[in-house]
């Protein structure tokens, strides 16, 4: 049997265990590489994927949101939102205020200059994702989405 570009890619002797294992394995391999170089390109702008994302949510909202619904919508899930804002809130990206009627809630908002960065990464991403990925069809794009959806199903709630 004729070995699968995962199989070369690691050297791996012998056959996966099963299907599963493999599409699993493939799955993580390709999200680091992935990941990597997304990481690259934000740190060519003083950012971490983590901040990036942060941002790039509170652009979407187009208005201050609390922490917390900012922790729920992120790609990766974040243990210690609380510090990451501190780190955006040092580099002048995001500012905080209190709820005036619940003092727990804070709420957090870009500033000028994080709107201004996001516009000049704009571009960058969107060559990068095309890079990555562009090589794959509409409907190969679409299908791959549906898939990767309907793997991440088990996992709703389990989080």
């Amino acid at each position: 049997m004729a070995k699968g570009q995962l199989q070369r890619e690691l050297k791996k002797k012998r056959p996966f265990g099963s299907p599963e294992q493999e599409a699993v394995l493939n799955i993580l391999r390709t999200s680091d590489r992935f990941q990597n170089r997304f990481g690259r390109l934000f740190r060519q702008y003083g950012l971490t994927p983590s901040q990036y994302n942060v941002l790039r949510i509170l652009r979407g909202e187009g208005k201050p949101m609390p922490c917390l619904e900012i922790g729920s919508r992120m790609i990766q899930v974040v243990p210690a939102m609380t510090g990451l804002v501190d780190r955006l809130e040092k580099l002048q990206l995001v500012r905080r205020e209190r709820c005036t009627e619940d003092r727990r809630i804070v709420y957090v908002e870009l500033t000028d200059k994080a709107t201004a960065l996001l516009k000049e990464i704009d571009q960058p991403v969107a060559q990068l994702e095309t890079g990555l990925i562009g090589h794959l069809n509409r409907t190969e794009l679409r299908e791959l989405s549906r898939l990767l959806e309907k793997a991440r199903q088990r996992l709703d709630g389990t989080d």
